[in-house]
């Protein structure tokens, strides 16, 4: 995984939750809030975004990534629930650490046990949702038989490979984009 790449991508998404947000929370409504609910609302709404975005991320990257995503995923859970609240109920604190709060603190746990128990058998599996997969120009995957190939190099075919000098973006059959 690239961090910088990814790290861009984080800093987009919370700089659209937020812009949605100064929209509909700030500009939109006929009685402006006070400055004080302006900063509540716009920390809870970063909040908000980083927790569905590890939650989301967790969960697209779970078969790349299956320990790190185990984890993810039920922070993600927690976060979002705790920010959720905090912007919105004008008691977040009972709602938090009441009856709702304890249900998704359980949905979080039985979540992470279940997905830890999983990540052994992902970590073994070739494939996933990997940006760096190599794909030939007819669309075979060349290379992902698990080894188990004759041994004999094909005299027609050109490497695939990316050379020392070559940047990530510009690896052979890694267009940007996610292949499915």
């Amino acid at each position: 995984m690239d961090p910088t790449r990814y790290s861009m991508i984080a800093g987009a998404g919370v700089l659209v939750f937020l812009l949605a947000t100064v929209l509909n929370d700030i500009i939109l409504p006929p009685e402006k809030p006070a400055l004080s609910r302006m900063l509540r609302v716009l920390g809870t709404s970063t909040m908000l975004s980083f927790g569905l975005g590890m939650l989301s991320g967790g969960m697209q990257h779970f078969a790349d990534l299956p320990y790190r995503c185990a984890v993810l995923i039920p922070l993600g859970i927690l976060l979002s629930f705790v920010a959720y609240f905090l912007k919105e109920d004008k008691t977040p604190w009972r709602r938090i650490f009441g009856l709702m709060g304890l249900a998704v603190l359980i949905v979080a746990a039985l979540t992470f046990a279940g997905l830890r128990h999983v990540a052994p058998t992902m970590a073994e599996q070739p494939g996933g949702h990997s940006h760096g997969d190599v794909v030939t120009e007819k669309g075979s995957a060349e290379g992902h038989d698990g080894g188990h190939g004759s041994g004999t190099a094909d005299p027609t075919s050109e490497p695939t490979a990316p050379t020392k000098d070559t940047q990530p973006s510009e690896e052979p059959g890694h267009e940007g984009g996610h292949h499915h």
